[in-house]
């Protein structure tokens, strides 16, 4: 697997990454850097293109910038409309790229269409035990800002379970290493610790709740 070029991360980190800062904490900069290092995690036991699996990694939320509706579909657009990739890839390249941005949604309705798209959408998950419920919170405090602490809780447990839990629909399509331990974390503390889960997400509110 070759190292990322150089020319490659200086725009994106500076073009497309910044962006990031604008959105939604359980979208910012920390969570498209997660994802980022997700991905290359991942693709490290595939024979992959590492330039195109960081592409792919920082332009899967962009599409944030007009919205979460479609979110997958702008941010695959984007990419597509940006002529200064084609400076590094050629156009096929690029088109596989977008496919794996607009893939990347755990909700999609069909299977990554590339290596890229699988990569992508596993690393998305981000299902280290503590970044998913951390995430679970962000969201709550950004759009529903009018619940009490116990109506927060009861939704993080809901969507835990609806996404996370045994029969979820969260598709995980690599299996790797990664995902297989953030996963059983997870649905072990749903089956079995929800005193633990109730007391881990106290903490992670009132962190949240103080910034």
């Amino acid at each position: 697997m070759s190292i990322i070029d150089v020319p490659i991360t200086t725009y994106i980190e500076k073009h497309i990454v910044t962006q990031y800062s604008q959105f939604d904490r359980a979208h910012n900069l920390d969570h498209v850097r997660r994802v980022i290092q997700n991905s290359f995690e991942i693709a490290k036991d595939y024979l992959v293109n590492l330039n195109m699996v960081y592409v792919v990694a920082a332009y899967h939320d962009i599409g944030l910038l007009k919205g979460r509706k479609d979110h997958e579909k702008n941010s695959a657009a984007f990419l597509l409309a940006d002529k200064k990739l084609r400076d590094w890839f050629s156009q096929d390249e690029i088109h596989i790229m977008a496919q794996a941005v607009e893939d990347h949604r755990a909700s999609s309705d069909h299977e990554p269409r590339s290596i890229y798209g699988k990569i992508i959408a596993d690393a998305d998950n981000d299902l280290e035990y503590f970044s998913v419920l951390t995430r679970c919170v962000q969201h709550g405090l950004a759009y529903f800002p009018h619940y009490d602490q116990d109506t927060h809780f009861d939704r993080v447990i809901e969507h835990l379970t609806e996404k996370y839990g045994e029969g979820g629909y969260l598709q995980t399509w690599l299996n790797s290493e990664h995902d297989r331990r953030g996963l059983s974390k997870i649905r072990n503390k749903l089956a079995s610790d929800l005193k633990g889960l109730r007391a881990d997400f106290d903490k992670i509110m009132k962190l949240e709740g103080s910034e």
